[in-house]
């Protein structure tokens, strides 16, 4: 069994979270702002804390994805040209979310993942990851995000920050992953919070999962759990929390007291 980094968290910043899904390349400036200093203060107060941070692309990547069908294969020159494009609008989000860490004092190291990304039909096979870990060994916090990504089978594709996390996770040993949305977790059928989903006992909750308010090309809340137990069920000592960055210092307290309860724990 693979035993997990105890200072090392893998934390992702949900596109619904830091951008406006329904309105394309449209940012929210002010709770990225609050974000990234709930994320300073976290550091403070546990400076051992190890950080992998990532985002996803939100309206920025989403919009020009959906509308070239990147997602499925990209093979026109059309399609490539809209390959770049979903390229480019995910890195200027990335820029945006940099300066605001930066700002904040938390010393991001942007890492483009489609510089060295290659997939095959869909699957991330490959990711260069001593970038990543030389950031880590330094005490800075390598910033990673949703991005194309080459393919064997289809050309190119888009990969999601979760898949990114699902990569890098057997290699760099994270004790936690927390994902951050706009949502409080995840719900059941009558549109209650589960506090806890344990692998193999998932099958009730599927119903009310799936899709993602405004657009998204990489899935909705299916998407990410099945994800994620799919991580816990080879890598069972890790723990993953899906919880929501729109209630003031939640990060904060999450990123400090890994038993603070915020929205669904999910683990083996």
């Amino acid at each position: 069994m693979m035993t997990g980094h105890p200072m090392l968290t893998f934390l992702k910043l949900g596109g619904s979270l830091i951008t406006d899904k329904t309105r394309e390349a449209t940012l929210r400036p002010e709770r990225l702002r609050r974000l990234a200093t709930e994320v300073r203060a976290a550091l403070d107060i546990r400076p051992e804390i190890k950080l992998v941070l990532a985002h996803g692309s939100g309206s920025f990547g989403h919009f020009p994805g959906r509308r070239y069908g990147t997602r499925d294969g990209v093979r026109t020159p059309q399609e490539w040209i809209g390959y770049a494009q979903v390229s480019a609008a995910a890195a200027r989000l990335n820029r945006s979310v940099t300066d605001a860490f930066l700002e904040a004092g938390v010393p991001v190291l942007s890492l483009q993942p489609s510089a060295s990304a290659q997939c095959d039909d869909g699957q991330l096979q490959v990711l260069a990851v001593q970038p990543i870990q030389d950031a880590l060994a330094q005490g800075i916090v390598p910033l990673l995000y949703g991005d194309v990504a080459l393919d064997t089978v289809r050309g190119g594709t888009i990969v999601s920050t979760e898949e990114i996390f699902l990569h890098l996770a057997p290699i760099l040993r994270p004790e936690r992953i927390l994902l951050v949305g706009e949502v409080t977790g995840v719900m059941d059928t009558s549109g209650n919070l589960i506090p806890h989903i344990q692998l193999g006992h998932f099958g009730p909750t599927v119903a009310q999962l799936g899709g993602s308010h405004g657009t998204d090309v990489t899935g909705g809340m299916l998407s990410k759990v099945t994800d994620m137990l799919e991580l816990i069920a080879r890598h069972p000592d890790i723990s993953v929390r899906i919880f929501s960055g729109q209630i003031a210092q939640e990060i904060q307290r999450a990123l400090v007291d890994p038993g603070y309860a915020a929205g669904t724990l999910l683990t083996a």
